[in-house]
């Protein structure tokens, strides 16, 4: 420690009387507090109870140390927000740290490998699941076929997903346990490719036609929720993610979340987003139990109008430049999306729907300028999951509108690699168009849509300032128009998120009266190289006053 460390953790621990003890106090830090602009300043907090209490500079705060404040040394990094990751599959993110990783995968070859040594090691029967494969970094982006894998997992039932989430393989084994054979009907809204002599299924399902093999997987037991709900938290408090917004959250999964908070074991907040189609019941439910408290709440209800630009199921005006004359799925029917929409508007839920596509996206966007004239004013927050590739025309309208952008800025830098070969590059100059939407003064909420992207927010951050795609091809950025500050990338992280979600009175800065959620990194992001701040780590953790991450060097 440092001489100046050493007087003021002396001044902080000799204190003699004061007006109100802090609980916690952190010190020797420079602070960012999202509630002004500009570059952090040299400072220390102090909490009681789960609020912050003051900002000020060492000797303020040292007046209010007693003997059981817990006192954390900053070492001078930064002291900010807790990260607040707007869109995760928080539960089936704890799972995949359980599961079988093909994500760098990088040719098909090992991903059969990786897939044949994870099964060695399972009993006769267990399916396996997760993977988040991306043929986008083999030779010729091929397809994965179920022969590739079958002669490996000759006992386990396989159904791996793409990383997107929108397209998933399936092995011989998973097939015959879900009786899917040459004659079963693709349903609308999904794909099923199928080998052009035989008509049979090649493996893999893309979006509504994963259902069919979902329909076999056991359902996940309340143990196994818990388990996979507890590694999770365990992972985003070391990244320091003190909140989220959970989206396509089943019933039982909303039970594993009851279940842990009942005991205490929480350690972010939550926001749950349930399915559109099952509204009703989301709102009967929420008027019998309400929607929770601030720890966990039923915030809304999610829906989906197409796929990913990955999985080529985007919705789009033009067809693909790789595909003659195919625009994508509606993966939703209109008529659906417009009652449901509706319906749930009027119950008084807020709406998230995932949009990818151009055509998505002005679709969406036109559903929620109708319900809210039919309905009358009100503050709706309608959202956007995504928002990826949108029309020049369109942009305007989030701002307009206050329609927030449910956005995620890694996926900027993974499908900057191929995504030109896909929509062609005059579309992709609206692609993640983050600083014409913050232009345009839209509500922006980063997330990272983790399992699809990695949880970690300094790799958002990363993406969002440098937009330097993950294979080195694009060290100016890849639509580089699109980048944004360190600043406005924070503010997306932590008090974007909270107005997405309804708590920015509550969380996502560090102001008297809100809640003490706030990290401290082992540096400033403000002195680093953009292309740096991946580098960074969190030291402590801290949701409602409580520290829930240390790390040890």
């Amino acid at each position: 420690m440092s001489r100046v460390g050493v007087v003021i953790l002396v001044l902080l621990l000799g204190t003699a009387a004061c007006r109100e003890r802090a609980d916690l106090v952190v010190y020797h830090g420079m602070i960012w507090s999202g509630a002004s602009t500009g570059a952090p300043q040299s400072g220390a907090i102090a909490v009681r109870g789960d609020r912050v209490y003051l900002l000020g500079d060492s000797t303020d705060v040292a007046t209010h140390v007693g003997r059981r404040t817990v006192v954390l040394d900053a070492g001078g990094g930064l002291v900010m927000p807790g990260f607040a990751d707007a869109h995760t599959h928080f539960i089936d993110g704890g799972f995949q740290l359980a599961s079988v990783d093909l994500r760098d995968a990088a040719t098909p070859a090992e991903f059969v490998r990786r897939l044949g040594e994870f099964a060695r090691g399972l009993p006769p029967g267990a399916w396996i699941l997760g993977g988040d494969w991306d043929h986008e970094l083999w030779p010729g982006a091929r397809l994965p076929r179920r022969e590739w894998i079958d002669s490996v997992t000759p006992d386990n039932p396989v159904f791996v997903s793409r990383l997107d989430g929108h397209m998933a393989l399936a092995n011989t084994v998973a097939l015959r346990a879900a009786a899917v054979t040459r004659d079963t009907p693709t349903p609308p809204g999904g794909e099923i490719p199928r080998d052009p002599l035989t008509g049979e299924p090649q493996g893999v399902f893309k979006d509504a036609a994963m259902d069919l093999i979902w329909a076999a997987v056991p359902a996940r037991t309340p143990e196994q929720l818990d388990s996979a709900l507890a590694r999770a938290l365990e992972h985003a408090a070391a990244l320091g993610v003190t909140a989220t917004a959970a989206v396509s959250v089943t019933w039982p999964e909303l039970s594993s979340y009851r279940r842990l908070h009942d005991a205490d074991r929480l350690t972010l907040r939550a926001s749950l987003y349930l399915p559109l189609s099952q509204w009703r019941a989301v709102a009967d439910t929420i008027r019998v139990f309400g929607a929770g408290d601030d720890w966990l709440r039923i915030a809304g209800v999610k829906g989906y109008v197409d796929g990913s630009a990955g999985s080529r199921t985007a919705y789009f005006f033009d067809p693909f430049a790789d595909s003659a004359d195919y625009r994508g799925l509606l993966v939703t029917p209109e008529d659906s999306l417009r009652s449901w929409i509706g319906n749930a508007d009027s119950a008084g839920l807020q709406l998230a729907v995932h949009a990818i596509g151009d055509r998505a996206n002005a679709l969406l966007l036109q559903i929620f300028d109708s319900v809210a004239r039919a309905h009358g004013e009100r503050d709706r927050r309608f959202r956007v999951e995504h928002a990826q590739h949108l029309r020049p025309q369109d942009i305007p309208l989030f701002g307009e509108r206050r329609v927030v952008a449910s956005v995620q800025p890694y996926h900027a830098i993974d499908d900057g690699r191929w995504l030109d070969k896909r929509i062609g590059p005059e579309r992709s100059r609206t692609t993640y168009a983050f600083h014409s939407l913050l232009a345009a003064e839209a509500p922006v909420a980063f997330g990272s849509d983790w399992t699809v992207g990695p949880l970690d927010p300094l790799l958002g951050l990363y993406a969002a300032t440098t937009r330097r795609t993950i294979d080195g091809a694009h060290p100016d950025g890849w639509v580089p128009d699109e980048k944004i500050s360190l600043e406005d990338a924070l503010r997306a992280y932590t008090a974007g998120t909270a107005y997405a979600v309804f708590a920015d009175t509550k969380w996502g800065r560090l102001a008297p009266g809100y809640y003490a959620d706030l990290i401290v990194l082992d540096r400033n992001l403000f002195t680093m190289p953009a292309e740096s701040l991946a580098t960074a780590r969190v030291r402590y953790t801290v949701v409602g006053g409580r520290v829930v991450y240390r790390r040890t060097e």
